[in-house]
């Protein structure tokens, strides 16, 4: 009996539930015990979930409902099934990239033949568009890396085990780096990007993090018992942006804007300004109140929104814009008759 063979004996004996010791295996197919070591140690290594228990009554078996009865999918499920996967695939980063493709080799190997050719070519007859670039706002664009596809994987695996992540999370706007130990909840996929849901330990507030800025994120020894009642959906629509601007107000510096009741409703329909507080003003003007004061943030915002905005904080983007403001006017006056300009 080869290898092969025997590797494949052994999983089919640990298939009872029962505990079959490393003897037993030795017996049953008269090899020594360091033999029936090495091919435990070759089916862990192909991913067979083996359960090992040591001590006088230990041995092996193997994790229940592993091996599950064959799924039969007709044509159109298995397309619509593959059609999914490369509206998955479009967001250039997936969470266990690795298991998606070999999970589906697995389902185009259970089909028959005269399917293979069509459905194994899915890229040919489906075409997903990229999200585009957002101009507007420009840090919600980032380019996949190694770092952030393990981020997503160390992530996913922390909330199947049911163990606490620890990572680096990387804060542009303070140019910060902080370490965070998280009981992660959930994954959630909003404009092109990835975000990861969890319990910071720390302060003992679910809080939101943008997987592309997470580094060296670890799953821990540490397990933790998951909230029933969390849902990735309470989350949506929105209102993890929402949650964050409120945190956001505390810990931030604040922009402060005047514009129109006009500008207003253009501005409460944008994704994430939407989300700001808008306070009326005597004037009949609206105070638009945003938590970050980043040059690349502010600047952009006022000129997109153009007469009518006037920047109140910070005084020193407020002077920036005023010195752009007049040079544009001068660049402008050189091109307009002189009854126009005077």
């Amino acid at each position: 009996m080869n290898p092969i063979e025997r590797a494949l004996g052994i999983l089919l004996l640990l298939t009872g539930g029962k505990l079959v010791p490393a003897t037993v295996l030795a017996d049953r197919f008269q090899v020594s015990l360091r033999t029936v070591y090495r091919d435990i140690d070759r089916l862990i290594a192909l991913g067979v979930p083996v359960d090992a228990e040591r001590g006088a009554e230990g041995g092996y078996r193997l994790a229940s409902g592993y091996l599950q009865p064959p799924v039969a999918l007709t044509r159109n499920e298995t397309a619509a099934l593959l059609s999914a996967m490369a509206l998955v695939r479009s967001s250039r980063t997936v969470p266990l990239a690795g298991d998606l493709t070999s999970a589906e080799k697995k389902l185009l190997a259970s089909l028959p033949k005269t399917v293979h050719g069509l459905l194994k070519e899915t890229h040919r007859i489906v075409g997903i568009e990229p999200i585009p670039p957002d101009i507007f706002h420009a840090g919600t664009k980032a380019e996949a890396t190694e770092d952030w596809q393990k981020a997503l994987d160390g992530f996913m695996a922390g909330i199947l085990d049911g163990k606490r992540v620890r990572f680096e999370h990387i804060n542009p706007a303070r140019e910060t780096v902080r370490e965070h130990d998280v009981e992660p909840y959930g994954i959630m996929f909003d404009r092109d990007l990835w975000y990861l849901a969890g319990r910071c330990v720390d302060t003992d507030v679910l809080k939101v993090y943008r997987a592309d800025r997470v580094r060296n994120l670890e799953v821990s020894g540490l397990f933790f018992r998951p909230n029933k009642e969390f849902s990735i959906e309470s989350l949506l629509g929105g209102a993890w942006l929402s949650q964050a601007m409120r945190r956001w107000e505390k810990e931030e510096q604040i922009a402060k804007i005047l514009i129109t009741p006009q500008q207003a409703r253009q501005l409460s329909a944008d994704w994430y300004y939407r989300h700001a507080v808008f306070t009326p003003a005597c004037d009949g003007r609206i105070m638009v109140s945003v938590p970050n004061t980043s040059r690349a943030r502010v600047l952009p915002l006022i000129r997109w929104l153009g007469p009518g905005a006037e920047l109140i904080e910070p005084q020193d983007l407020r002077r920036e814009l005023a010195a752009e403001l007049a040079e544009l006017a001068r660049l402008y006056a050189k091109d307009m008759p002189l009854e126009q300009s005077a």
